[in-house]
């Protein structure tokens, strides 16, 4: 072969991605991951500290994270095609299957159950749910996870948020804000995950009303669901399987260092926002949830219930049915001898 001609077909193979043997490169040559700076966001915190998933892709595949704070930013960037896989809660992984038909999400593992609370001030007269009326509560996202479990529990007492004629008072508000307007004394209560619960309880003076662990069969229900978007997972099935194999080494990593899990975390935190919690916020945090692969699928399914009756997922009640995709999770758990995860 002429070496002009050698050089041309080298140049051709490069622009097709294949390498001389004729294997095409892998087109995933990087995994887009997302999670938010949230204690019960963990298992991602602690995996990309430890370099577990970069170390599962492999050497040819680059980890690319990128930080969220709210779910429904998450799913917009899945939609957009910006994010592959996501750490995110149950109620924004509902609502973006259903507006996309499926299209943009499917759930491939769980992260963390429990988590989350309502915190009342103990000044607002506040012992049990009839007494919201008139009072001034807050959530994290409108229609967000904890939203709906608040006006969830509030329809069951027969009481009506003031945007549907009813008294009591729900002001969707970032984080940190509720926990100034606590401070502050703007709010009666505020229904939030943790760390948040803890740093209302420990640095204003808040009490906790309802653990929302209380309020589910056996004291479980998912708090945050490991999510990918459907064309990556087809298209890409081995990173995602590798993504996974990371993700339940360092779940079952966690349940047996929990200490240095604890550690991991908080530096993650403080990496990505600059402040670490402190030790007493990280440590009581911690105590109220449990890191898992376990999707609790029956718990996402009765929450997708709620929003449903609650309005929030259209006029027609949704068709779930595939939300759910744990061949490859299933296949990760077969391997290290742990029991499927099974579909309700």
């Amino acid at each position: 072969m002429k070496r002009r001609h050698f050089v041309w077909l080298m140049v051709l193979l490069l622009l097709a991605g294949c390498t001389l043997s004729g294997q095409r490169l892998p087109a995933g040559d990087r995994l887009r991951l997302a999670y938010f700076p949230n204690v019960t966001h963990g298992v991602a915190l602690v995996g990309v500290a430890r370099g577990a998933f970069q170390e599962a892709l492999g050497p040819e595949v680059t980890l690319v994270t990128t930080n969220f704070n709210a779910g429904p930013a998450l799913v917009e960037a899945l939609f957009a095609g910006e994010v592959d896989i996501g750490y995110l809660g149950p109620n924004p992984a509902i609502n973006g299957y259903v507006r996309s038909n499926g299209e943009a999400v499917r759930i491939i593992a769980g992260a963390a159950e429990g988590g989350a609370a309502l915190v009342v001030n103990p000044e607002a007269g506040i012992n049990e749910p009839p007494d919201f009326a008139g009072k001034r509560l807050a959530t994290p996202q409108y229609g967000g996870t904890q939203d709906v479990a608040l006006r969830h529990l509030m329809q069951q007492y027969g009481l009506k948020p003031a945007d549907r004629g009813g008294t009591v008072t729900i002001l969707p508000s970032q984080n940190p804000d509720i926990l100034t307007l606590f401070r502050k004394g703007e709010l009666d209560g505020a229904w939030v995950p943790e760390p948040w619960v803890s740093r209302l309880v420990l640095e204003a003076g808040g009490t906790v009303l309802i653990d929302e662990r209380s309020l589910w069969p056996e004291g479980r229900f998912i708090s945050t669901v490991v999510a990918v978007h459907p064309r990556f997972l087809r298209e890409h099935p081995d990173l995602v399987e590798a993504f996974l194999r990371a993700h339940v080494d360092t779940v079952q990593y966690m349940q047996a260092q929990p200490a240095t899990a604890a550690q991991l975390i908080n530096q993650e935190i403080e990496r990505i926002t600059t402040r670490p919690l402190p030790e007493e916020v990280l440590k009581r945090s911690l105590s109220t949830l449990e890191f898992t692969y376990d999707p609790l699928p029956a718990t996402l399914l009765l929450a997708a219930d709620h929003a449903y009756a609650l309005g929030f997922l259209g006029a027609t009640e949704p068709d779930l049915q595939n939300i759910y995709d744990l061949a490859l999770l299933n296949k990760v758990l077969g391997g290290q001898g742990l029991a499927p995860m099974v579909l309700p």
